[in-house]
């Protein structure tokens, strides 16, 4: 509700504002520089906001942040740090554990079966770095899974991977919906739309549109975010011609 944010006295998103039910996969597009990954980062805390309310189910997102599961932009990160594929997923049970207690049998077989899941479990013993770009964000995705949270963001995940991986990604996602989880997106593949997600939030430094996809993802209302011809899209209804 009404979030702001500024770098260095430039405002890079202003009155974003937007509620969504539980159960749902939502997309974050927009050009770039619209502020997808600082609107994501802002929600989160990592960044502060010049103002701006954040809650889940009406309460302060710190009552929740053991619920809530990051997983960055894959520039992010330190693909040379000394810690193989198992100790990285081991690491999103962490959260529950608190500050002393470490990881037992259970949370290891978490972190296996998360593993599993994405179809990483052989490459357990690999740094990290030594994978594919397309394996690195599955293996990040395995590691907000062991967290067993009920909230994740997910900020560019598809970039710079392979068909396989996206697919194996994208299916994930959809199950966890399924499950009831919430799921944000930053996206940018306007091709997949349509097939990835049941909401869009349309950014460009300020909302433009946010709620179920055959109401954002429409010409009027793209055109309004995109300094470009968006007339395969229909007036009403998103589907492409």
């Amino acid at each position: 509700e009404n979030l702001h944010v500024s770098y260095y006295d430039h405002e890079v998103l202003k009155d974003i504002n937007f509620e969504f039910k539980a159960g749902s996969l939502i997309g974050i597009i927009g050009p770039n520089g619209a502020g997808k990954s600082t609107m994501i980062k802002a929600i989160l805390d990592l960044i502060p906001k010049d103002k701006g309310n954040v809650e889940i189910n009406g309460e302060s997102i710190d009552k929740h942040r053991k619920k809530i599961a990051y997983v960055p932009q894959r520039n992010d990160l330190d693909w040379d740090f000394p810690i193989n594929v198992f100790d990285t997923v081991l690491m999103g049970t962490y959260p529950k554990l608190g500050l002393i207690k470490r990881p037992k049998e259970k949370e290891k077989e978490l972190a296996k079966e998360s593993l599993q899941r994405v179809g990483m479990y052989e490459f357990k013993d690999k740094q990290i770095g030594q994978l594919s770009g397309g394996q690195q964000q599955r293996v990040f995705l395995a590691r907000a899974l062991a967290q067993e949270a009920d909230i994740f963001f997910l900020d560019e995940p598809f970039v710079g991977i392979d068909v396989s991986s996206e697919k194996t990604i994208i299916d994930i996602l959809k199950e966890l919906r399924k499950e009831g989880k919430t799921v944000f997106v930053v996206h940018h593949d306007l091709s997949k739309v349509e097939d990835y997600f049941d909401d869009l939030i349309l950014l460009n430094r300020e909302l433009i549109e946010a709620g179920p996809v055959e109401e954002v993802f429409r010409e009027d209302i793209m055109s309004k975010a995109y300094n470009t011809n968006f007339s395969f899209l229909k007036l009403e209804g998103a589907k492409a011609l």
